[in-house]
């Protein structure tokens, strides 16, 4: 094939995505790994409106499963552990290959070059503080920069970050520490060889060249079809190395050119291309969901214009604070504005906005099973309907049950 329509473009990013797999009924740790593995990276990010954003991704795909399933291949010990914590997409979890293969951005760390600059500023004027940072996760790790930080620590420009926070943060992303586990949601930061498995640290380590074509395949297989930007974007690439890359894929014959109705910019494919049937996903996506990254490509693939609202004044908002897009089988099909509200245990729909589309009684049947699912999953004893979100009143008929107990 040289050219693709757009539905078919969109049935390979779906399928590619994990999208296409038989109904969900829930998962095991092996199934969990299995679709990490595929997706190559889940972003982690800190906002715990609902829960945990890199809890989702593996629940819009495979239906409910166990925290601690997913907590111990993140954080566990021994060989249960098969996740570990690197900037990847951004602060992200990923499979031992791809922490390898990102080896050489931990190098560019340590020579200060890029967006690491700032950083490595700090451990040139306070090499001090670095040693004595370091000396102590030798000596006591794992620990959390809570642990360390002094009383007469000041914030620094980072986010307010304390000297021994900014310490620490070289420290990783430079690879000299690495991620033991998390208490609540602060890291707790160890030496690398008391925390990564012997086989991944005695790796061959690829040269970065061949490192990023690599991760330029990886997001091929992970995205299904995309753009030069959008193959960059899945692992934060620079213009220059993901069209050297992408040139040697070309090259090499793992990467084929595809144009895609109603592209602009040539697309890419890492194997003969198979919409194959109708995808029937049904799904509410994280914010941060690898599906919805790239939100040129959102729009390209699903006419859907997305962006996160999250620190966006409450007056200028347009579709709420913690917007979930809803996948109703081919179609982002609506916008869901929720939050976990664990005190009174239910999940409250803030609001629902459809697309113009629309959803059909069916398809609004399928929503409400998705938040009855996700309160489940989440140990919340019901869904509550506020504001604007009387297209689920009939659907979500005022019921109770009895979730699973959750730990989230």
């Amino acid at each position: 094939m040289d050219s693709l329509s757009l539905r078919e473009a969109r049935r390979l990013a779906l399928r590619a995505q994990g999208f296409g797999s038989p109904a969900k009924g829930g998962a095991g740790v092996a199934a969990l790994y299995r679709q990490a593995a595929r997706l190559g990276v889940l972003q982690i990010d800190s906002v715990n409106a609902l829960v945990r954003s890199h809890y989702l991704p593996l629940f819009s795909r495979l239906g409910r499963y166990e925290f601690s399933d997913f907590d111990a291949l993140a954080w566990g010990q021994g060989r249960s552990r098969q996740l570990y914590e690197c900037w990847a997409h951004e602060a992200s979890l990923v499979p031992a290959e791809v922490w390898t293969e990102l080896r050489w951005r931990r190098e560019l760390a340590r020579q200060g070059v890029g967006i690491y600059r700032q950083l490595a500023r700090f451990a040139v004027e306070q090499p001090q503080v670095v040693a004595q940072t370091l000396e102590a996760v030798v000596q006591r790790g794992p620990l959390g920069a809570g642990s360390l930080a002094k009383r007469a620590d000041k914030a620094g420009p980072w986010w307010d970050w304390s000297p021994t926070k900014l310490a620490l943060e070289w420290l990783f992303a430079a690879g000299e520490v690495t991620v033991a586990g998390r208490r609540g949601f602060e890291r707790l930061y160890d030496l690398p060889e008391r925390v990564l498995p012997a086989t991944i640290l005695a790796a061959p380590v690829p040269t970065p060249a061949a490192a990023r074509r690599a991760l330029l395949l990886r997001s091929a297989r992970a995205l299904g079809v995309a753009t030069e930007i959008q193959l960059r974007d899945y692992f934060r690439l620079s213009p220059a190395e993901a069209r050297q890359g992408i040139a040697e894929l070309r090259e090499e014959g793992s990467l084929q050119p595809i144009q895609v109705q109603g592209w602009s910019k040539l697309a890419y494919v890492a194997d003969t291309p198979n919409p194959g049937r109708p995808v029937r996903a049904v799904a509410l996506l994280s914010p941060f969901d690898s599906l919805v990254w790239q939100r040129g490509r959102t729009e390209q693939l699903f006419d859907f214009r997305y962006r996160l609202e999250l620190y966006t004044p409450a007056p200028k908002r347009v579709y709420g604070y913690y917007v979930l897009p809803f996948l109703y089988r081919e179609r982002l099909a609506a916008r869901v504005d929720l939050r976990a509200e664990r005190a009174q245990s239910r999940l409250a729909v803030h609001a629902v906005h459809l697309e113009p589309a629309g959803l059909d009684e069916e398809g609004r049947e399928a929503l409400a099973g998705q938040l009855r699912e996700l309160a489940d999953w989440l140990g919340l004893a019901e869904v509550q309907l506020h504001g604007p979100a009387s297209v689920l009143q009939e659907a979500l008929a005022p019921v109770r049950w009895s979730p699973r107990t959750a730990t989230t």
